[in-house]
């Protein structure tokens, strides 16, 4: 048959007017449709399209084997293979249909609704109202696929309804007497059930509760989380958690989006085992202009066992709170912050942790001068106090000038000018973390250092043998002898935490701060030494020595760089393939070469499948020499323990569906566990099921341990079923 194109326009004058939001759709605009053959009974008012009839209005379109239009009425009748396609892009099937003239109200019959998120709803039949509302009978909805060897199995999961009702413009489906089953067996039966549709952003309602066995100080424990939206930029989600142990608790999830910025939030108000606890943690930054910025980062907890109670991460020690205002310019930056410190451990007192009110500071490197060299400027203040501690006022400059050159053999030099000082007012130095002999100070130190760094690479490359790097690498530089800092008056902030590795051994000073300085004449010479081959391996290794003119009283004896001759250090990465990898950084004793410090990596695999494993050797543990005064005893045999451990991990992607990973530490010095952790997920177009399992061998406050099993089941664009047992 031959194919023919009619236009009809204004076929009915509404006799209603659109609401205000919906002006941007003309329910009088012309409706258009092409079919293969069309007929017209003038004396009935009816039209009649047949053969691949597609019609369209504004931007909804219906396509049908048949349609039949009763001018009349302005009904029509639509058979064959029904397809409704909506202006947001949902897509409806049915065997048949009968729609009003704008294609917004009518009733089908068989309905099928594609949506968004792989969404699929289906029903008997449904009663259509203006496009906001679709009535559903005996209503089945899913987002898993269908089985493609047999269609008529039932899928992974579905809500099955006796009635439903589709709220499009608030984007939401609510079910009555709803059946959830899995792979066709029913589980759960509720007499009502509403989840958002899968094309709403954000909707307000009851999200899935949980219930599981917390720990020892919780018991069994309850949680039905509600999802609350405020406005088009704010949403909270409030969730009451009931237990059998601890007692009530409420927990809120904040966000705020502004013009400038955002704020997000998570408190919680509880009653712990009788007593009234809660914690915050709360973010914020905000734009001021385009190189200017602030912010803010609150945490606070009424007590740390509230913390583990109620199984609040903290991600360390202590909870951190700082306020902030930041710059950002062409080689500089500026930022001005005051934080403070809460302990969440047994371990160490708040009393004995920092309040930084305020730190300022100001970095600059210039361009190139007419010398060729840059110029750098370094500058800020700090005030530290501490109740059972040092505080500590400072204001410092750092001063530096580089100049790079190269030489005529393709050597590379950089010669550079630097001054680095500071001026100090400091009480309570005979406590933590400096222990003096004196209780306070006023005093300042200068450090002037002329060093020059040198590197020679000599490459060979191409051939079937790759191409090879040796690189000599020397650093000379000359600073006046360092100033003894045993009469305490300069205190320590930020040199706390040394190691010598072959990170910086060609470190100008190599410890964190300015606080302590290096001083006289001192070189570090070493090869560094790379051969890459043609397939995309690769070997790559530095080792290196330091010398100076004379002992470094500054430095501690097991930091192996005190002496005129250093420790050695090293750096060894061997790269055979894109699916391994070893790298092993050591420091051994140059007297002994025994090994004093040693960190191992090792990682076999790829995306797919993968294992690890990690080592840690150390004659001392330096971190330990802080907690009390070094004349102590214990301090003094607790910083010559060792460390001693390994790590092992793997990661595998089973199929397209099934993924699983687990990690595992042992401390070997003391012959223990510290922890274990196991995971699998499956995940695949609707549903995701997680399944965790956790060991803490190490004690926090005094549980003596943790361990738990996490059980998550996610319905896609549905929400999360879980249970916890420790």
């Amino acid at each position: 048959m031959r194919r023919m194109l009619l236009a009809f326009t204004a076929l009915i004058s509404l006799q209603t007017v659109a609401r205000a939001q919906q002006a941007a759709e003309d329910r009088n605009a012309p409706t258009n449709f092409t079919a293969d053959d069309v007929q017209y009974d003038r004396d009935a008012g009816i039209v009649t399209a047949t053969g691949h009839v597609e019609a369209w209005q504004n931007d909804r379109t219906l396509r049908a084997d048949r349609v039949t239009f009763d001018r009349n009425t302005g009904i029509a009748a639509a058979s064959g293979h029904v397809v409704l396609q909506e202006p947001d892009g949902q897509v409806v099937f049915s065997d048949y249909a009968e729609l009003t003239q704008d294609m917004k109200s009518g009733i089908l019959s068989g309905m099928r609704a594609l949506l968004t998120q792989n969404g699929r709803l289906v029903a008997n039949g449904a009663r259509r109202t203006e496009a906001k509302v679709n009535e559903l009978t005996r209503a089945v909805y899913t987002t898993c696929n269908l089985c493609k060897d047999d269609p008529t199995r039932a899928p992974l999961w579905d809500i099955r309804a006796r009635e439903a009702v589709q709220d499009v413009d608030n984007k939401r489906i609510e079910y009555r007497d709803a059946v959830i089953d899995i792979y066709g067996i029913p589980v759960l039966y509720t007499p009502f059930l509403t989840h958002p549709d899968p094309s709403a952003k954000r909707s307000s309602g009851l999200l899935v509760p949980s219930v599981g066995y917390g720990s020892k100080h919780l018991g069994l424990y309850a949680k039905v989380p509600y999802y609350l939206v405020i406005d088009d930029t704010s949403d909270v989600i409030l969730t009451p958690e009931f237990t059998t142990k601890a007692g009530e608790a409420l927990f809120f999830d904040f966000r705020q989006r502004f013009n400038t910025g955002k704020i997000t939030g998570h408190a919680s108000v509880a009653n712990d085992h009788g007593g009234q606890d809660g914690h915050l943690v709360l973010n914020g930054n905000f734009s001021l202009s385009d190189v200017w910025r602030w912010g803010f980062d609150i945490e606070r907890a009424s007590n740390a066992t509230y913390l583990r109670n109620f199984g609040i991460p903290t991600y360390g020690n202590y909870l951190s709170s700082s306020v902030y205002v930041e710059g950002f310019g062409q080689g500089s930056y500026a930022r001005t912050d005051m934080r403070t410190y809460q302990s969440v451990t047994t371990a160490t007192a708040t009393s004995r942790l920092a309040t930084v009110l305020p730190r300022t500071q100001y970095s600059f490197v210039g361009q190139p001068d007419a010398w060729g060299g840059r110029l750098s400027v370094a500058t800020g203040a700090f005030n530290v106090l501490r109740e059972a501690g040092t505080s500590t006022q400072r204001a410092d400059l750092e001063l530096g000038w580089h100049r790079p050159f190269k030489g005529p053999v393709g050597d590379v030099w950089t010669v550079s000018l630097d001054v680095d000082s500071a001026a100090y007012a400091s009480h309570g130095l005979t406590r933590i973390p400096n222990y003096a002999p004196i209780n306070s100070s006023i005093a300042q130190q200068a450090t002037p250092t002329v060093s020059i760094d040198g590197r020679w690479p000599l490459a060979r490359g191409g051939g079937s043998w790759g191409r090879q790097v040796i690189e000599p690498i020397v650093k000379l530089a000359a600073s006046p002898r360092s100033r003894s800092y045993a009469d305490g008056r300069i205190p320590n902030e930020d040199s706390l935490d040394f190691d010598f590795t072959d990170a910086n051994l060609f470190a100008r000073n190599r410890f964190a701060g300015i606080d302590r300085e290096e001083g006289g004449l001192r070189a570090a010479v070493g090869l560094h030494a790379a051969w890459i081959f043609p397939g995309g391996a690769q070997i790559d290794g530095l080792f290196g020595q330091s010398y100076r003119d004379r002992t470094e009283q500054a430095l501690a004896n097991i930091t192996g760089l005190r002496g005129t001759v250093s420790d050695y250090v090293g750096r060894l990465s061997v790269t055979p393939t894109s699916w391994l990898d070893l790298t092993t950084r050591e420091r051994f004793d140059h007297d002994s070469e025994q090994v004093k410090f040693s960190d191992t990596t090792l990682n076999v695999g790829d995306g797919r499948f993968g294992v690890g494993a990690g080592y840690i050797y150390s004659t001392t543990n330096p971190f330990l020499a802080y907690d009390a005064a070094p004349t102590d005893a214990a301090t003094i045999a607790a910083a010559k323990q060792s460390r001693h451990e390994i790590s092992l991990n793997a990661h595998a992607r089973i199929d397209e569906n099934w993924r699983t990973a687990g990690n595992f530490v042992r401390d070997l010095r003391l012959g223990k566990d510290t922890s274990l952790t196991l995971g699998t997920t499956y995940e695949d177009e609707c549903l995701i099921f997680d399944v965790a399992l956790y060991r803490r061998y190490t004690s926090i406050l005094t549980d003596r341990g943790d361990s738990g099993v996490l059980f998550s089941v996610t319905l896609k664009s549905v929400g999360e079923f879980g249970f916890h047992a420790n």
